[in-house]
């Protein structure tokens, strides 16, 4: 992979999306940001980046719009040139609550949004950057969950096996295309001080956590680098957990 950096950060408006946005603009890489319905905070985290001095661009897309996906990649490759990096961010919980009390539609919108929707980025980046048809190679990052590993009763069992399907798709995915130049990973967070974890959620769950707190999207973004850079050229289908332990 050489040239131009140039990196897709779905759900790219708040949390980890917006700190991975900045934290990669500050080492180089073009960034192309989406969000569904916060434009104004998508286009903070553009003027923020922009007035550092680096590029970046916000464009609206549903996460399972096949044409959204396309037009997502098409912005990036005008503005910047062929996308080398995906980070598979957004995602919703679907409100805490036991799964005898969800509708067919809530479990519906988060494997929607939580896996399908990852696929399918990740298919659209797979089809660009593979060296066998002419692309440039790259790294996928697919955000999980230590929530997968901990099951979520009582409140979010859904995300927690839509992050379980994520893991999967990354184990699968890696050794697809590995021989295509393109590296797929898994960075999983354990709690994180975002708008899905509000404060009577974190301060009931610190406790549990070894290093005794939640994580700040910072944290996760430097790891999420770390995996996207050359110093992880060997790292294929890993799951990274990034949980303080817990």
């Amino acid at each position: 992979m050489t040239g131009t950096r140039v990196l897709v950060i779905t759900g790219g408006s708040r949390g980890i999306g917006a700190a991975t946005a900045r934290l990669a603009a500050s080492e180089g890489w073009q960034v192309v940001l989406t969000y569904r319905a916060r434009a104004d905070e998508a286009e903070g985290v553009v003027q923020a980046i922009t007035r550092g001095g680096g590029k970046a661009l916000a464009v609206q897309a549903e996460a399972c719009s096949e044409a959204d996906i396309a037009r997502v990649f098409d912005r990036a490759e005008a503005a910047y040139g062929p996308v080398t990096g995906l980070v598979n961010n957004a995602g919703i919980d679907g409100g805490p609550r036991p799964l005898a009390d969800m509708t067919i539609e809530e479990l519906r919108q988060v494997l929607d949004t939580n896996v399908l929707g990852p696929m399918l980025f990740s298919r659209e980046a797979v089809r660009r950057m593979r060296t066998d048809r002419g692309g440039p190679g790259g790294a996928i990052v697919n955000l999980g969950s230590v929530a997968a590993r901990l099951g979520a009763p009582g409140e979010r069992v859904h995300y927690a096996a839509s992050k379980g399907a994520i893991a999967s798709f990354t184990t699968g995915l890696a050794k697809e295309v590995a021989g295509l130049g393109i590296r797929v990973n898994c960075v999983t967070p354990g709690l994180t001080v975002t708008e899905m974890n509000p404060p009577d959620r974190i301060a009931r769950i610190t406790p549990t956590i070894p290093i005794g707190r939640p994580a700040e999207p910072q944290e996760l973004a430097e790891v999420i680098l770390f995996t996207l850079s050359p110093r992880a050229s060997y790292m294929v289908g890993a799951e990274i957990l990034v949980s303080g332990g817990r």
